[in-house]
């Protein structure tokens, strides 16, 4: 493994800083082991498993076209709702096999079992009717070079992974944005019902008895709060091949909270789909009301299929139960990156970059720590209605 991907390894779980591990713990214990049973996921499996089906069923050649006039134009679609509209014949097992697929999917990647089907379908590379259609997978190796696709024969063919087919190809892929959407808010339940201050579960204020967003409403009440806010993003790189399509792009800002706590909140970027594209979102970053300290910090990261959210959310809260606030913030990386151990990914995620100790007053542009990203941030005044 090279040592930018051990890196990424590393660091996609999360980088926070600004913790330190209590001095009087055992020193033994300073750098905590997270055990995270180590799984196969079936992702890949399952999404193959779908690709395989769906090109048998283009034997059928009615089913065929309307398959086709459905992902017209490169548009991503989900691939229930069209195997439910298959027909009999030789799409006859395309709806039971795509669900049976789902859920697999939704196993694999930690997601309550009411998130409904990820798989999707889009249909790339020429989109005249001179070549029979191939269907791939999006695979999640980012640094794979080639790309397996099948026929309705059920034989496979070898594409070059750098370079977009001269033939159509329908490629089975998961719904990024669903699932980055429904993987937060696993990621942050979990992480709420195991003791890490997130939004979803404020923690108790200290000395007050009232939650930490209750002490923050009411001393905001009348007034407001002040933001960090991005009016520009710039990815290099998004770490998305031709296959994969646009990328899912989600953040994860650490601090201490309120309470005193190691705090976690997360944030998507739907809007980050293409790299070298400078994007204008003014989307709010932190929310400095949250945070007891001036300082948070900012890791981001694209999901590549396999994440798998409730090991994440696991294998974060085992890692920041050991640690307490002195009293000041002190930025520590490396006790929280040598408790996450690969293991707790069923597969590798990117790490696209990371900022380190972003202030209120942090203005301007800010490159990433990985010079991959670019932040442009203002300081904004959310007033109270």
């Amino acid at each position: 493994m090279s040592v930018r991907k051990q890196l990424r390894t590393a660091l996609c779980g999360l980088a926070l800083t600004g913790i330190v591990v209590t001095a009087a713990q055992d020193p033994a214990a300073a750098t905590p082991v997270v055990e995270v049973a180590a799984k196969a996921s079936s992702v890949s499996a399952a999404t193959d498993a779908a690709a395989r089906s769906l090109a048998r069923s283009l034997a059928d050649s009615a089913w065929r076209a309307e398959l086709r006039r459905a992902v017209a134009g490169g548009k991503e679609t989900g691939l229930k709702a069209l195997a439910d509209k298959s027909p009999t014949g030789a799409a006859a097992s395309l709806a039971v096999d795509v669900a049976a697929a789902d859920r697999s999917v939704l196993a694999a990647k930690g997601l309550d079992r009411d998130t409904g089907g990820l798989l999707t379908v889009t249909l790339t590379g020429a989109t005249d009717s001179r070549h029979a259609p191939l269907v791939a997978v999006a695979a999640s190796d980012d640094e794979a070079t080639t790309v397996t696709a099948y026929d309705a024969s059920g034989r496979s063919h070898t594409l070059d992974a750098s370079r977009t087919p001269d033939m159509p190809v329908y490629v089975i892929g998961i719904d990024g944005e669903g699932a980055v959407e429904a993987g937060l808010k696993v990621l942050e339940r979990e992480l709420a019902a195991a003791g890490v201050t997130t939004a979803s579960t404020p923690a108790t204020a200290p000395g007050t008895g009232t939650s930490a967003s209750a002490a923050s409403a009411s001393a905001s009440a009348g007034t407001g709060y002040w933001t960090s806010r991005i009016t520009s993003v710039r990815l290099n790189d998004d770490k998305e091949p031709w296959i994969k399509g646009d990328a899912e792009i989600f953040s994860i800002v650490s601090g201490f909270g309120l309470d005193g706590k190691v705090r976690v909140d997360t944030v998507t970027h739907p809007y980050l789909n293409d790299e070298g594209t400078t994007y204008y979102p003014n989307q709010i970053l932190v929310n400095w009301s949250q945070y007891k300290y001036n300082l948070a910090d900012v890791v981001m990261m694209e999901d590549d299929g396999d994440t798998n959210y409730s090991a994440l959310a696991k294998a974060i809260a085992t890692a920041l139960l050991t640690i307490a606030d002195l009293g000041a913030y002190i930025p520590l990386v490396d006790p929280v990156i040598d408790a996450l151990p690969s293991s707790f990914w069923t597969d590798d995620p990117d790490f696209v970059d990371a900022w380190y100790t972003l202030a209120r007053e942090t203005t301007g542009t800010r490159d990433g720590a990985a010079g991959n990203g670019r932040f442009t941030l203002d300081r904004y005044w959310v007033s109270a209605l």
